[in-house]
């Protein structure tokens, strides 16, 4: 009896130090994630909603590949891309990253991020390659809807933008794509294609990506397709900078109210999801301490931002742009206003960079930033030969932690807290000559950059920012647009190399799927606790105490580290004495 009792008194103490054991190691990291800035600021589990998504993002030209494969159908950036000159190293998007052919793989490789969420666009070509007036192509549809399936199979959210900067090229031949209002009625066909088959799985659309930039890049300095511009702005062959931008626009915006009426009309209700739009935002910061480069901000943000959120929200252009641009720019009619204001469930916010801003109305500027299209101000990336932040593998984006904070501020109080998807940020590194795979895979500064971007993203949500989700740009380095594949922003290594395309994760990936961002927020790719001949839970609970020891602190350097003896001993110290107090109180041995 007397061995009986000393066994029954022992169990519970033990079961009991095991469980504290647990709590002390796990408790931590459930509790923050050891995340710091270089202001040595901690980010909270708190900090982000329970439900907060943390993504990656991609776009159909950039990754996709299978050029006029499958029934697909030429689009604008395949002509584009295929003009010697348009392109760095004359590249393009036919193979790309294949992703058309390797996608089950790049899922699988989302899921051991420990992702909760997917951005994606759908090729509009590849659906409809001939527009509303030809044939759905199946071969499209399915595609797509593999990608949603094996997304939704593994726990991942599909968000969806219906256009990403391609359209069909008969589109373009027809009637100058997004010049004319026509597209408008092809684009809502497109997006009334999209809810019906694929809306029954995705809850969250995105209409456009970027309208603002399509229109100032691909009509106002022609460096997108279709490349139209005029002088001072570019020397194409075709184009008109001081009016297609805005006509453009209009019709952009028009074309995305049509679809969000379309789907709260006819799917929103029974299908239970929400519809937005992407802004490309940057921050800006007077050059000068006076009152003209302080006003020179407000124009820049109103021709960035406003131009295409103010009509969504209020139902017409901002005030700024109709003083510098007057009867230039469109108006909306009675029923296009009733239309527009209020088309938006959320805003995607794609930000990353910030530059200065002077003021060319009372000062002398450079040949075209002294036009009304530009706002009468010129955008500059540095003060007194000083840049904005550090330099990136991007001409004029820089590293500015801090102008994240500030663009969500501004459209906080701009638009009244509409809940916001941060939908890209991410951190462009540029191919040197001789560069070795094993350097690229070495990307500290991208584990620095998101390191700081996230505690700015922090210190928005904590000021009261309705944000609700972290995607990063991207999961693969990819097509970069005119920059082909010199510049790489993926947190996988794509090998060009040998051309066998494989995928290697980089520093940033490793850290992104040891700290768990997504598995400790939302509980994506928790570790199964049942019994699996080693050990069963038990041998699971002791596993993930040391693999929480090993993988919880996080240095500035982005390196890993056991945790600091001294901060545990006291610890170790207490529960000692509780463990003696506990074995002489304990009810068993009241009993026994």
């Amino acid at each position: 009896m007397e061995v009986m009792k000393s066994h029954l008194c022992f169990s519970p103490l033990f079961v009991l130090l095991l469980l504290l054991l647990f709590f002390f190691f796990v408790g931590p990291c459930l509790a923050q994630i050891s995340i710091e800035d270089d202001g040595q600021q901690q980010i909270q589990r708190s900090d982000f909603p329970q439900n907060f998504f943390f993504g990656t993002s991609t776009s159909s030209y950039q990754i996709e590949g299978a050029y006029l494969e499958d029934g697909g159908g030429l689009s604008n950036w395949d002509v584009y891309s295929h003009i010697p000159g348009n392109i760095v190293n004359n590249e393009n998007g036919d193979v790309a990253d294949d992703h058309y052919h390797r996608y089950l793989e790049d899922i699988e490789i989302m899921h051991s991020l420990g992702v909760n969420a997917y951005r994606f666009s759908i090729s509009w070509a590849r659906v409809l390659p001939r527009g509303r007036f030809g044939n759905v192509n199946p071969k499209g549809i399915l595609f797509y809807n593999k990608i949603i399936d094996n997304l939704v199979l593994r726990g991942i959210e599909p968000f969806v933008t219906i256009y990403h900067h391609e359209l069909p090229q008969i589109l373009e031949d027809s009637y100058g794509g997004w010049l004319s209002h026509l597209i408008q009625e092809d684009f809502a066909h497109l997006a009334t294609i999209c809810f019906n088959e694929f809306g029954d799985r995705v809850k969250y659309w995105m209409t456009l990506n970027e309208p603002n930039h399509v229109a100032e890049f691909a009509y106002l300095t022609g460096q997108l397709a279709p490349g139209r511009c005029s002088p001072p702005f570019g020397n194409c062959s075709v184009g008109n900078s001081d009016i297609e931008p805005l006509v453009a626009m209009h019709n952009m915006l028009m074309a995305h109210a049509k679809a969000v009426d379309i789907y709260r009309k006819h799917f929103q209700k029974k299908q239970g999801g929400f519809i937005g739009i992407v802004a490309n935002i940057f921050m800006y910061e007077p050059l000068r301490d006076e009152e003209v480069d302080r006003q020179a901000v407000k124009r820049a943000l109103a021709f960035n931002a406003a131009w295409m959120l103010d009509p969504l929200v209020y139902g017409d252009y901002p005030a700024e742009m109709r003083d510098c641009l007057g009867s230039e720019l469109p108006w909306f009619s009675d029923r296009d206003t009733e239309l527009i204001k209020g088309s938006m469930d959320f805003i995607g916010l794609n930000h990353y960079s910030a530059l200065y801003v002077k003021d060319c109305i009372y000062s002398a500027c450079s040949v075209g930033d002294d036009h009304p299209i530009r706002g009468f101000l010129s955008k500059l990336p540095e003060r007194d030969g000083v840049p904005i932040g550090e330099p990136t593998g991007m001409k004029r984006f820089f590293v500015v932690p801090s102008a994240l904070e500030k663009v969500i501020d501004y459209l906080k109080h701009r638009y009244n807290n509409i809940p916001i998807f941060v939908t890209e940020n991410g951190y462009s590194s540029k191919q040197h000559e001789n560069e070795q795979v094993e350097d690229l895979l070495e990307d500290v500064n991208r584990v620095e950059y998101h390191k700081a971007y996230l505690a700015a993203l922090a210190s928005a949500i904590r000021d009261g920012a309705d944000v609700r989700g972290y995607f990063i740009w991207s999961l693969l380095d990819n097509f970069e647009w005119t920059l082909g594949y010199t510049v790489r922003f993926g947190l996988f290594h794509v090998d060009r190399f040998t051309n066998s395309l494989q995928r290697t994760p980089k520093l940033s990936a490793k850290q992104k799927s040891e700290i768990k961002e997504g598995s400790f927020i939302n509980g994506v790719g928790s570790r199964n606790n049942s019994d699996d001949g080693n050990g069963g839970a038990l041998g699971n609970m002791v596993a993930a105490i040391a693999d929480e020891i090993c993988c919880t602190d996080v240095d500035n350097d982005g390196s890993l580290h056991a945790p600091d003896f001294q901060r545990h001993f006291s610890f170790f110290t207490s529960l000692y004495v509780t463990s003696i107090l506990l074995s002489f109180f304990s009810p068993l041995n009241l009993v026994l």
